[in-house]
């Protein structure tokens, strides 16, 4: 069910008193007006969801369940909690954290990354989690935005921090290493502290991270959530849609940096008193792997992954797998389809966002359609809108905007005004809504190609090339035409062993006009060896239409 956006929506409620003795992240909040409209959470007012996550779920199934499995070591809940109050102490009591700081993690998925995650949380603080691969100038540009106070590091990831640090001069944060050599590290130091940690007492609307953009659309944005809203997105996608069991098994290959990957590796299977497999390096091979040797019975990760998958599995047995989950860029049809027939496992296609946290709209088991992104998750709205902000008909396409009880709350950037209007987060994608309720992706909304009057999604023209066994991945974006004022442009990937010519591009123009109408044919097609993405792996449009290869 969808409702009108109302013109003037009422403002949030005022905020429950902070615990927190550093205020820079609540000063920093967008203004009231430019908050979108929050569905109510039934919540304590007072909440540390790292507290709930590991504490509460210890009380409710057990300290000695299986909680993280790395690629060296094994933890129970009691084990990590253990590890995550003994760092919890050598943040106050060493590094003298005080609550509301913002304390910057960098290194790949693996235990010691989310029992950090769990400390910094438990000890008051704000995370700031980064992509291992960011480069000095980018960790430069996040550590001035968020003011970042402390910084815990993999050993192996240190070299671009201490660069970015001394970029940053005066203000750069204090910073701890784990995971290499010597009694200074992380490491060693945890074991001249005592458990327990007594959580500091957080207000659920404290905030709890500041997770940043990837980068698809230009300049990483600052995306603040509060404690509350990490349960809020394990009470409703993960609940009603995901399922999960204790007895689950997590794996996947997005990291904590992306928020897809902290829901999908951690937060989810701790709330369910589940476990979750980390992975350094999630190839696809990796992911297997995961499935035939650990036993994983719940997936996440991208398209392309999936697609690579099917076609490497090779006689693997994937007979644990129950939950396959897509989300980060459009599931075309075709591997949903190659999926299913190669697992038998249906794939839950979703679209979240940061700003969002997590997944808000979802196939379920009761309501899936190949090719379309689902319904809104139980506990979210959503509606079409046109320029004007008002709803279309059914069967016409427009802008998405959803609501529900988590929303974008921008870090100080004034790009606040342009992602909440009259209280809908405005996502930037062009969907459709069927008659049935079903919402179907057509395109970013600044990526649909209007072409001598015709409107040509990049999304449908792609799923077309996918068809092909000649293509391994594709990528359509508009170009400049002095005639038509844009016309489409494929980027294709070809199948290994290919020759890339004329003959192959004319060959894949003709399987697309063979599907799909005639006006929709790529005007022209060039080859490459891949296509550019963002270290989650989403691809980067914007790069393609730069022609910035």
């Amino acid at each position: 069910m969808s409702h009108s956006p109302s013109p003037d929506h009422p403002l949030p409620p005022p905020l429950t008193p902070s615990a927190y003795e550093d205020t820079f992240t609540r000063d920093h909040l967008p203004p009231p007006e430019q908050w979108p409209l929050l569905e109510p959470l039934d919540v304590p007012e007072r909440l540390n969801c790292a507290e709930e996550l590991l504490d509460g779920t210890i009380t409710r199934h057990g300290a000695d369940r299986r909680c993280v499995v790395g690629e060296h070591e094994t933890l129970t809940y009691g084990e990590l909690r253990d590890r995550v109050d003994r760092i919890a102490h050598v943040l106050v009591e060493e590094r003298g954290l005080r609550p509301g700081e913002r304390v910057l993690l960098r290194g790949p998925n693996a235990p010691w990354l989310a029992a950090c995650w769990l400390a910094v949380l438990k000890a008051g603080g704000v995370v700031v989690t980064v992509l291992p691969v960011l480069r000095a100038g980018e960790l430069t540009t996040i550590l001035r935005s968020a003011r970042v106070a402390h910084a815990l590091c993999d050993a192996r990831f240190l070299d671009d921090l201490t660069e970015a640090s001394r970029q940053v001069g005066e203000d750069a944060p204090s910073t701890l290493v784990y995971g290499g050599p010597g009694p200074d590290d992380l490491t060693e130091r945890v074991d001249a502290h005592p458990t327990p940690f007594t959580a500091v007492r957080t207000a659920a609307d404290d905030a709890c991270m500041v997770a940043y953009t990837s980068g698809t659309t230009g300049d990483p944005k600052g995306c603040v959530h509060f404690h509350r809203d990490v349960l809020a997105i394990a009470d409703t996608y993960a609940e009603q849609v995901l399922k999960p069991e204790p007895e689950d098994l997590f794996a996947g290959s997005p990291p904590f940096a992306f928020t897809f990957g902290l829901g999908g590796l951690l937060i989810f299977p701790l709330r369910a008193g589940a476990a979750t497999v980390l992975l350094e390096r999630p190839r696809p091979e990796a992911l297997l792997d995961a499935v035939t040797e650990r036993g994983a019975t719940i997936l996440f990760t991208a398209p392309t992954a999936y697609r690579a998958m099917a076609a490497g599995r090779g006689d693997r047995d994937l007979s644990t797998l129950r939950r396959c989950v897509s989300a980060g860029e459009h599931l075309p049809a075709a591997t949903w389809q190659e999926w299913f027939e190669a697992t038998g496992v249906r794939l839950l296609d979703g679209i979240g966002a940061t700003e969002m946290l997590h997944i808000f709209i979802s196939s379920t088991d009761d309501h899936m359609r190949p090719g379309s992104t689902g319904r809104p998750v139980p506990g979210f709205t959503a509606t079409i809108l046109d320029d004007k902000g008002t709803p279309v008909p059914d069967g016409e396409p427009g802008h998405l905007a959803v609501r529900g009880p988590v929303g974008c709350r921008y870090l100080n950037d004034p790009r606040q005004s342009e992602y909440v209007r009259h209280g809908w987060n405005h996502t930037g994608d062009t969907y459709v809504r069927d008659e049935d309720g079903y919402f179907w992706y057509k395109a970013r909304s600044d990526d649909m190609i209007v072409s001598a009057g015709y409107n040509i999604a990049p999304a449908e023209v792609e799923e077309a090339l996918l068809t092909s066994p000649d293509v391994e991945e594709a990528a359509v974006v508009g170009v400049r035409d002095p005639e038509r004022g844009l016309v489409a442009r494929a980027y294709v990937v070809p199948r290994a062993g290919l020759t890339a010519d004329t003959d192959l591009a004319d060959r894949l123009r003709e399987h697309v006009r063979s599907r799909i109408s005639p006006y929709k044919t790529p005007r022209s097609v060039v080859f490459v060896d891949e296509l550019p993405r963002t270290p989650t792996g989403k691809l980067q449009r914007f790069r393609l239409r730069e022609g910035a290869l």
